[in-house]
C-alpha cells in the first residue's frame, strides 16, 4: 500500500513539474544591441492588397529601400517567410536579381551579395501568388520579406492581403 501512494505521489510531482515547464512565462525577446537595426529603411515598409482573388492570378509591390547610412551596406540574404512569395532586387546596373524564397522549402535560396552604397536607394519587387497553397489558401495573409545585412542588422518589409476565390 505504501509503495502505490509513492508511486502515485511521484507521478503527481512529475505531472505538475512538467506542467509548470510547459506552461512557464516565455522570455520577450529583447533586442539587446543595434545590431538587430538595419541601415536600410524604407518610407513603406508595409502594404495591403486588400482583397484579391485566386482566379486573377500573381500580385505585386515594389518597395524603395534606402542606405541610411554613411557607409555602404553589404546586403547578404533576402528571404521570405512563405514560399507563396517571393522576392527580387535591383542591382546597381538596374537589373533585377532574383528570386529570393523561403529557406529551406525547395531549392536553395541563393545569396543576395549586393553591396547597397551609402544614400543609394534600391527597389525590392514583391510577388504573391494567392494560389501556391491551393483552395485552403484563402481568407488573410501576412507575408515578410527579410534583407540580412552583414552586420546582423535586418529590414523586414511585409505584404497582407484577404485571398478570395
Amino acid at each position: 500500500m505504501k509503495k502505490e501512494l509513492l508511486v502515485g505521489v511521484l507521478g503527481l510531482v512529475l505531472v505538475l513539474l512538467a506542467s509548470a515547464w510547459f506552461f512557464r512565462p516565455k522570455p520577450e525577446a529583447v533586442a539587446t544591441t543595434n545590431s538587430d537595426v538595419s541601415a536600410l529603411s524604407a518610407s513603406e515598409t508595409s502594404y495591403d492588397f486588400g482583397r484579391i482573388s485566386m482566379k486573377n492570378g500573381l500580385v505585386e509591390k515594389t518597395f524603395a529601400v534606402t542606405n541610411t547610412n554613411s557607409e555602404d551596406v553589404f546586403v547578404e540574404k533576402i528571404t521570405t517567410s512563405c514560399m507563396c512569395t517571393t522576392a527580387f532586387i535591383t542591382r546597381a546596373d538596374g537589373e533585377e536579381k532574383g528570386p529570393y524564397g523561403m529557406v529551406g522549402h525547395g531549392a536553395s535560396v541563393p545569396k543576395a551579395n549586393e553591396t547597397i552604397k551609402a544614400g543609394e536607394t534600391r527597389t525590392v519587387r514583391v510577388v504573391f501568388d494567392p494560389n501556391a497553397h491551393g483552395p485552403a489558401g484563402v481568407g488573410l495573409i501576412e507575408r515578410l520579406v527579410m534583407l540580412e545585412d552583414s552586420t546582423g542588422g535586418r529590414l523586414d518589409l511585409s505584404i497582407s492581403a484577404t485571398v478570395t476565390p
